[in-house]
Order: C-alpha cells, then sequence, then structure tokens
C-alpha cells in the first residue's frame, strides 16, 4: 500500500494556501470591527461609517449569516486593533461572537459542520442529518465550505455530489481534486420543493419565481404552466431570504418547507416538482481518512479517481480490473481534465483527456480491493482514493421536510 499512498498524494493542489486567502481575513476583520469604538460596533449594518462600511449597502462581517462572504469596503484585513491597542481576549471574543467562559473553555464550542447555502437550505437539513452533533456553519460558495474545512474552522464539510434528475454537481467533483480532503460518509435526502411567496400573495399574483437553477430545472413544466418568469440565485433558501428581506410583491421562491418558515413567508404549494421521486446524494468531507476495521458489518463504499493513457481499450483494460474480482461498480463519470483539457498527440484528431470518477462497493480493508488498485496503478498514470466510508442504504427514505428532522433543527431558527 506505499505505493498506492504516494498516488494518494499526488495531483493536489496545496488546499492550505488557497484557503488562507479567503478564510483568515474574515476572523481578522471581525476582531478589527470589536477593537471599534462601542458606539460604532452596537450600530446596524446599514448605519456604519463610511470606513467601516466602504460602500453605502455593504453589510458589516459581523451582520453577514454566511461564512466567507467578505464586503468590499474593509481597506486593510491586516488590522486587528486600532494603533497602540493591544489584542486582548475581549476583542477576540466579541470577533467570534462568544463570551468569555466559551472562549476560556474548548468544551463550550461546539464542532461545526461547513454547507453552502444559508440557513434553510437542503444542504442544512443533510448536514444536520449527517452530523447531528454539529452545529451548522453556512457557507456562500462551495470552495468557501472546503476552505473551511482546511483551514480548521469547521470539523466536517456536507456537499451535494449527485441528483437523481440532475446528474453530478460537477463543481464539487473539480473541488475534490484540489483539495486534499477525504470522503467519510454519505447521506441522502428526498427533496420537497416549495412555492412560497410574501404572506397574503396569492398564487395568481406571481409574475416572477427565482430559485436555484437546478430547482428551476426540476420544476421547469409546473412553471411553464404558470407562466411565469424564471430567474436563478445561488440557492433555494438564498431565494426565501430575498423575496423575504427585499418585501418583494408578485415574486416567488421554490425552497423547503424549513426555509418558508424560517423567513416568514407562506407556502402556496408543495411537492411541485416534476418527478416525485427526487433524491440527492451528499457526501460527508473530513481532513482525516475514516479508519475501518474488518469487524464491522456495515456494507462500504469506496470512491477513487484517475487518468489513463490514450489509446484503445484503456478504460475497458481499467475497469476490468474491478470486474475480475466481483467487485460492483456503483458510479462510473468522467470529466475533461482542467489543466491540459486536450489529447494533441494524434495527428488525424484531438480529443480530450479525462479524468475517470469511480464509485465501487468494497473497503480499502478488504484484499481483493487492495489487489484491484494495485492492478489499476499498472495503466494508471494517477490515481487517488477519495475516501472508503460506509454506504447510504437507505437511500432517498428521508424527505427535506421531515418532522423530525424540522423538530431536531427548531433550535437553530
Amino acid at each position: 500500500m506505499q505505493t498506492l499512498r504516494a498516488h494518494q498524494a499526488t495531483g493536489v493542489s496545496q488546499s492550505g494556501r488557497v484557503g488562507r486567502v479567503t478564510c483568515a481575513p474574515v476572523l481578522a476583520s471581525r476582531v478589527a470591527e470589536a477593537a471599534q469604538p462601542s458606539s460604532t460596533v452596537g450600530r446596524p449594518a446599514m448605519e456604519a461609517p463610511t470606513a467601516a462600511a466602504g460602500r453605502a449597502g455593504d453589510a458589516s462581517p459581523a451582520s453577514s449569516t454566511m461564512f466567507g462572504r467578505m464586503p468590499s469596503g474593509v481597506v486593510d484585513h491586516r488590522l486587528v486593533a486600532s494603533p497602540g491597542s493591544v489584542l486582548t481576549s475581549s476583542l477576540i471574543a466579541k470577533a467570534a461572537n462568544k463570551s468569555m467562559e466559551e472562549l476560556s473553555n474548548p468544551a463550550y464550542s461546539a464542532a461545526k459542520a461547513a454547507y453552502q447555502g444559508v440557513p434553510g437550505a437542503y444542504s442544512e437539513v443533510a448536514a444536520r442529518k449527517a452530523c447531528p452533533d454539529f452545529d451548522p456553519l453556512p457557507c456562500d460558495q462551495f470552495e468557501v465550505a472546503f476552505q473551511a474545512l482546511s483551514q480548521w474552522m469547521a470539523e466536517r464539510a456536507v456537499l451535494p455530489i449527485e441528483n437523481s434528475l440532475g446528474g453530478s454537481i460537477h463543481a464539487v467533483y473539480d473541488l475534490l481534486i484540489r483539495y486534499r480532503l477525504h470522503i467519510i460518509g454519505e447521506t441522502s435526502l428526498a427533496i420537497n420543493h416549495c412555492l412560497v411567496a410574501l404572506p397574503g400573495t396569492a398564487k395568481g399574483d406571481l409574475k416572477r419565481v427565482m430559485s436555484h437553477p437546478q430547482a428551476l430545472a426540476q420544476c421547469d413544466g409546473y412553471l411553464r404552466r404558470m407562466a411565469v418568469v424564471k430567474e436563478a440565485v445561488d440557492d433555494t433558501a438564498g431565494a426565501a431570504q430575498i423575496v423575504a428581506r427585499q418585501g418583494l410583491q408578485g415574486v416567488g421562491a421554490i425552497c423547503s418547507r424549513r426555509a418558508a418558515e424560517l423567513y416568514g413567508l407562506d407556502v402556496l404549494e408543495e411537492g411541485i416538482q416534476d418527478v416525485k421521486d427526487n433524491v440527492t446524494r451528499f457526501i460527508v468531507l473530513s481532513r482525516d481518512p475514516l479508519v475501518t476495521s474488518e469487524s464491522d458489518p456495515r456494507t462500504y463504499k469506496t470512491s477513487i479517481v484517475f487518468s489513463l493513457q490514450p489509446g484503445p481499450g484503456q478504460l475497458f483494460k481499467a475497469l476490468s480490473v474491478f470486474a475480475l474480482r466481483d467487485i460492483d461498480l456503483a458510479k462510473v463519470e468522467s470529466r475533461p481534465m482542467r489543466t491540459n483539457p486536450i489529447d494533441g498527440t494524434s495527428f488525424t484528431r484531438q480529443n480530450f483527456n479525462y479524468m475517470f470518477y469511480v464509485d465501487f462497493v468494497g473497503s480499502l480493508q478488504e484484499v481483493r480491493c487492495q489487489n484491484a488498485l494495485r492492478h489499476l496503478q499498472e495503466t494508471a498514470p494517477f490515481l487517488r482514493v477519495l475516501g472508503s466510508y460506509p454506504m447510504d442504504t437507505e437511500l432517498g427514505t428521508m424527505s427535506s421536510d421531515d418532522p423530525g428532522m424540522m423538530q431536531n433543527m427548531s433550535r437553530y431558527n
């Protein structure tokens, strides 16, 4: 397995260096705000002076509910205190929104599970289901969730990887290559889309509906019958948040029932997706791989990514290493390489260079799986194990609006 570990360590960018660019300034800017006079700190974001907020309308770092969203008006993130002042524990406590008791006793601070979106997003429900002992940490982009985990600002990250209608989430697949993180689990949700709007709004009053592009595509037939304008935004719960905070009349959003409750919107209709069997699969990421034992009775899945040399029959040879050992393949996905995507070795035509993502049923503890990967290394220039983790054997059995889960999440309202 020494050769296998060597391959796992290759082909990945230095995520730590990337993460510090976005994540570290957030804490520094919050400390800077905490160091301001009390008359400034206590004021709402829209009343903040120009030096702290930049342009009119910029939110202060402390007012943002999503980790990673930086105001454009912050001049120098490296300033953590005013000239001549001393950085104290009280300033750090204010910046981290913690009491002095919480700051001095790590047991008070619950571990975080990063997810993409704002509170009320489907990913938040998945994070609570997969990591019930972790507090959800909202992030505005997929990569910010990767950065939060890489920079020890979260202990887990829960991200969507595949939907039964929309297919694979390619942005997450690309980030799995860039960051040295490990898949340690998976979970799934049956997605129940709701049409929501401001209280008192009738369905016939809607002229525009906003949501995530995937949600709009999954409800395309329904929206066509309504004859409304579709508008894409970053995530489903974010659409509900925009409608509520801006008081948009005649505008609806497609989101979960929890998002509607969080932002005080009326649910006009439930289950509006064109295909009722709408399931999203999520992966759970950690900085360290999951350690398995031979006595574990659960069914495991292993995810790998590899490249191949150009030539006929290469993919057949690669996949045959699993067939020869009766290893079941759960998924095969190909993506053009982000670097050097064009194969120029042929004089007659040019092809794409591909990365192949494969999920197979089995654990790295099994000798047959170890032998299959050793066999694959003989033909694959690049091979990396993304993770070996318990398989979700109850795919889509829990709804995004499961009453038990919603009651458990009510403390985050």
